[in-house]
């Protein structure tokens, strides 16, 4: 190879070298620029903490039943004669709801009756020959002993009928009836529903914790969700047990609804109120996030920009992460036990793109059950 062709190729080598060193360079001095720019603030969603007065109770949850309520049953077999109400019929106690047939019966306690007649005329044509002693005694306590066989077979004959006559055992709402005219039931079937609405109770149990909180009288609130307790009430009783099975304790109270608004049977949703508490601190439940190391929020400080940095003109916001110990629940309220204090400014919304010492801007958003904290007099130093 010529010198001249030696030289030309030490001199693409040389620029194509000079070519990547210069792309090389360049991409560090733009990685660099990268990493040493400011990040914007994050805007995110915070709130001042402050003391609130705290309404503890106790959430349990509870099956609803008539204050007196019954299903039905013949006592004893026969044919339905007669339905003498309709569905949803409101009925007086001792009011007739179904009638079996007792047509055997009657004839029955026509025959009983006219038994008693003549065992009454036998004792008292023979009453006064025993006292002349024209009678032997015995013969008037023969007579006797069948005058009162007759009057307990016409009560059994009556007792048998009234069991056939079905009544309302006490005022209130009938359901459907469950039979129809001409069946056969046998004993024991249920022919209809008798609930009455106008006093509905609630059973509900409790932790074995929480059981020495319970008092008779106490105030209540109920409803389908926890959100949502539209009726209230009051404490009627207590079990004096711990079931050793569920370490439950069972528990009633009284409703005070319109009638139709709760229906036996319903679930409901149920707090108990406890005396209130001051000076707690509690933030929306938004505030704390769960880790496997325990909870935490993001505080919201002011931090003076660092000596030499010309990148930012004056204090600036950032949040520090910051553990925390929670306590209770109350609705969308969480206490915190630990870790906060009074003035301190929690994010409630938009920590998914927080980090440690991010710098943020308060977005003032609405938040329920707080008040919101200011973009920069309320920010804590």
């Amino acid at each position: 190879m010529s010198r001249r062709g030696i030289v030309l190729i030490a001199v693409v080598a040389v620029v194509c070298a000079g070519l990547v060193g210069f792309n090389f360079f360049m991409q560090d001095m733009i990685a660099s620029m990268i990493a040493n720019r400011p990040r914007p603030p994050v805007a995110v969603s915070a709130i001042t903490v402050e003391p609130r007065t705290w309404s503890p109770g106790i959430d349990a949850v509870g099956t609803a039943k008539a204050g007196s309520g019954a299903d039905l049953a013949v006592e004893t077999a026969g044919v339905v004669k007669a339905i003498a109400v309709i569905s949803n019929q409101k009925v007086t106690a001792n009011q007739l709801l179904v009638q079996i047939d007792d047509t055997v019966e009657q004839a029955d306690m026509l025959a009983a009756q006219a038994s008693i007649k003549l065992a009454q005329a036998d004792v008292d044509r023979l009453a006064p020959l025993v006292r002349r002693g024209a009678a032997p005694q015995a013969s008037l306590d023969q007579a006797n002993a069948q005058l009162e066989t007759a009057r307990a077979t016409y009560a059994r004959l009556l007792a048998v009928t009234a069991q056939k006559a079905i009544e309302a055992p006490f005022a209130g709402i009938v359901g459907v009836p469950r039979v129809v005219v001409g069946q056969y039931v046998p004993v024991g079937t249920i022919v209809l529903t008798l609930q009455d609405l106008d006093r509905i109770l609630v059973d509900f149990t409790v932790p074995e914790q929480s059981a020495g909180l319970l008092v008779k009288g106490q105030k209540a609130r109920f409803g389908v969700t926890t959100d949502k307790l539209d009726f209230s009430g009051s404490v009627t009783g207590i079990d004096p047990k711990v079931d050793p099975k569920s370490r439950l304790v069972s528990a009633q109270a009284i409703l005070d609804a319109p009638a139709g608004r709760v229906l036996p049977g319903q679930f409901l949703r149920v707090r108990i109120s406890l005396p209130e508490e001051t000076d707690v601190i509690a933030v929306p439940e938004t505030a704390v996030v769960p880790s496997l190391y325990g909870d935490y929020v993001y505080l919201v400080v002011t931090e003076a920009p660092k000596d030499g940095d010309t990148s930012e003109a004056g204090p600036r916001q950032v949040v520090r992460q910051t553990f925390v110990t929670s306590g209770r629940r109350d609705g969308r309220l969480i206490e915190v036990v630990e870790g906060l204090k009074a003035g301190d400014v929690v994010v409630v919304a938009g920590q998914n793109r927080l980090q440690n010492g991010a710098a943020v801007t308060i977005a003032n958003n609405d938040v329920p059950g707080a008040a919101p904290a200011g973009a920069t007099e309320r920010a804590a130093p």
